[in-house]
């Protein structure tokens, strides 16, 4: 077995005397992630790693987080503590620290990749950073009671575990247990099968019981095999991602992990999303005068240069524009919305052909819709108090946070019945005022429509549409919750 790449052995019994880090909580969990908000971000995993520690501490958890030290990183104006020439520390909180991996292979302006496509040297950055954060415990005194890995960039960490044993990495006696969360299946860390020895494994782990897939490496797959126990981020997405229409090819290997397969819903941060505090909004609204969100609507047209009115519904989307957000459906209905009084305000980046039809049909109506690509993120603040409806009509979707800000907003969300917009959504019912949104079970526009054309119904009956929007506000999907959730899995692994 080769496992000498960047030195590990002698990087795996360094120790550091100055570094030590004790916590009193009930568990120590030890989240490593390659993304986390402040630090990092391309989607929603940072959301997920930044919001989590603090979460998890105010449950009496000992918490530290691990990530690559990126440039974004080196530029934040963070004040960083070097612990030795690996790792530098920050404190996020009394009881939480982050650690991050410096390495010149982490010095690039964008994350996994640029315009010209994923870095070609991503598995021996990642493979690095996985085994860097294996010999960081013994370093920093911290032995964690389970190790929380996220996605592909993280996945060999439990084969690393499970190719040298516990006690190589922790001492005699200390066997921490790993969890993989896995965010979108469709990102699977997948390389030539050349490049194997790059991981610091030798060829007996490029089996198909192990790391082979189609003749290459597969690092999510590993994860899923050696983790002790396996989550992905809503519960019907967990049923989803074993079929074969929703698996990209991995749901052999989930279902013979289906008994130590869970789905935990993603949280929102309220400090945040809140538009009772939120300093980007037109006007700051709550519970108690929430009459007065209508105030945005009417601000939010004339800035988009809407014709501005109370009484046509006004829809927002914000997100990227590629076909999974279900973009391309909206696209094909704006101007069927627009002839029946309905406006848009869309705002995201994407696909060059979605953007340009977005933009056409702007001309076309320029009363009717608003298209900008230039992402701003007070304009999104704006767009989820200012708007009516919500629309996400996701092909999949993993979680999904969009639905989930809308209702702290009173905004109605229009979602496509999977993952979990299935899970957090439920179709309105016209009988007994019951659900919290309008949901379509139908992939197409015909279903799309009607969705929007209940919506607009209820719309027209101003005293239903305000306790539907108040009723939302009163949900609660805060990180703490799903804090509870994850700390359910730490005990189960």
């Amino acid at each position: 077995m080769i496992f000498l790449v960047f030195g590990f052995q002698k990087l795996v019994r360094e120790r550091s005397s100055l570094t030590g880090f004790k916590v009193g909580g009930c568990m120590k969990i030890a989240i490593v992630t390659s993304e986390a908000v402040p630090y990092a971000k391309t989607g929603g995993l940072a959301d997920v790693c930044g919001a989590l520690p603090l979460e998890l501490e105010n449950l009496s958890e000992g918490v530290i987080l691990v990530m690559p030290k990126y440039a974004c990183v080196r530029r934040s104006g963070v004040v960083f503590k070097k612990i030795d020439e690996d790792f530098d520390v920050v404190e996020i909180s009394d009881n939480t620290k982050a650690y991050f991996l410096k390495h010149d292979m982490f010095l690039r302006e964008d994350l996994y990749g640029d315009r010209l496509g994923d870095f070609g040297d991503n598995l021996k950055r990642f493979s690095y950073f996985c085994q860097k954060v294996l010999s960081l415990f013994k370093k920093i005194d911290f032995i964690p009671d389970v190790i929380h890995c996220h996605d592909w960039q993280t996945s060999l960490i439990p084969v690393f575990i499970k190719a040298y044993g516990h006690e190589y990495f922790f001492g005699a006696g200390k066997k921490p247990k790993t969890l993989l969360t896995i965010h979108n299946i469709s990102y699977q860390g997948i390389f030539p099968k050349e490049q194997m020895l790059q991981t610091g494994l030798g060829w007996e782990y490029f089996t198909l019981s192990s790391l082979e897939y189609y003749d290459q490496v597969n690092l999510l797959k590993g994860g899923i095999i050696y983790a002790d126990i396996v989550n992905t981020v809503s519960a019907t997405h967990a049923q989803e991602i074993q079929t074969k229409e929703f698996g990209c090819g991995l749901e052999g290997v989930l279902a013979t992990r289906k008994n130590r397969f869970f789905g935990v819903i993603n949280g929102v941060d309220y400090k945040i999303w809140n538009p009772q505090g939120d300093s980007r909004l037109f006007h700051r609204y709550s519970l108690a005068n929430f009459y007065e969100k209508k105030i945005n609507k009417l601000k939010l047209q004339d800035a988009c240069g809407l014709a501005k009115s109370e009484d046509r519904m006004l829809l927002g989307f914000v997100g990227r524009w590629v076909r999974q957000k279900g973009i391309d459906l909206l696209a094909r209905l704006l101007p069927n919305l627009s002839q029946n009084d309905i406006q848009a305000v869309i705002l995201g980046v994407g696909e060059p052909d979605i953007e340009a039809d977005l933009r056409a049909i702007a001309r076309d109506y320029p009363k009717m819709v608003f298209v900008t690509s230039d992402f701003d993120d007070d304009l999104a603040h704006k767009i989820y108090a200012g708007c009516d409806v919500f629309a996400m009509p996701s092909r999949f979707e993993p979680c999904g946070t969009g639905q989930l800000i809308s209702f702290k907003y009173g905004t109605v969300p229009i979602v496509y019945k999977t993952g979990g917009l299935a899970d957090t959504v439920q179709d309105y019912n016209f009988k007994d005022n019951t659900g919290t949104g309008f949901v379509f079970s139908r992939f197409d526009e015909p279903e799309f429509l009607c969705a929007i054309n209940r919506a607009k119904e209820l719309f027209g009956d101003k005293k239903a549409w305000r306790e539907l929007g108040k009723s939302l506000m009163r949900l609660n999907f805060s990180w703490k919750e799903s804090a509870k959730k994850y700390t359910e899995l730490y005990q189960k692994a």
